[in-house]
């Protein structure tokens, strides 16, 4: 080949080569956009975490707030029954006590219930006027609201 001949088919090659180039496709990003792109997106999923994690702990001091007032309140609950328990138990003891302390009356013979200071008697007295008296005798008991008298009355045989 004569130098002119081959310096044309060089040149030509090169003019196909640049035009092959220049009118393909773009190339995939180059290895620095890449490590850009890589980096925006660690950094967007740093930003989606950080946020996730901060409103899961506003979530988590949130629900912790709200157990600790709902364990307040049954610790409350469960102090204000234990009270009204004593309570009640305390006024069924007085009240079996002036029972079994009357001449007329047998504190076997009668069933002292008390919720809420209110006292419920059942059995049986051997008198109108012991069932009387025993209504007298638990109305006098501190603390009792109401007494609800259901004693019968023994028949003499």
């Amino acid at each position: 080949m004569k130098p002119s001949t081959r310096y044309t088919t060089l040149a030509a090659a090169i003019l196909a080569s640049t035009l092959v180039v220049a009118c393909g496709e773009r190339e995939d990003a180059t290895v620095g956009e890449r490590l850009d792109g890589a980096v925006q997106e660690a950094q967007q999923a740093s930003n989606e975490m950080r946020e996730d994690a901060r409103q899961a702990g506003n979530e988590m001091r949130e629900d912790a707030r709200q157990a600790g007032q709902d364990m307040q309140a049954a610790g409350k609950d469960a102090a204000d029954t234990i009270a009204r328990d004593a309570a009640d138990a305390s006024i069924t003891a007085k009240v079996n006590a002036a029972l079994a302390a009357d001449t007329q009356l047998s504190a076997l013979a009668i069933d002292v219930d008390t919720s809420n200071g209110q006292v419920e008697l059942k059995g049986t007295a051997p008198t109108a006027a012991a069932k009387d008296r025993a209504t007298t005798l638990a109305s006098a008991v501190e603390g009792v609201v109401k007494v609800d008298n259901r004693l019968t009355v023994e028949s003499s045989s």
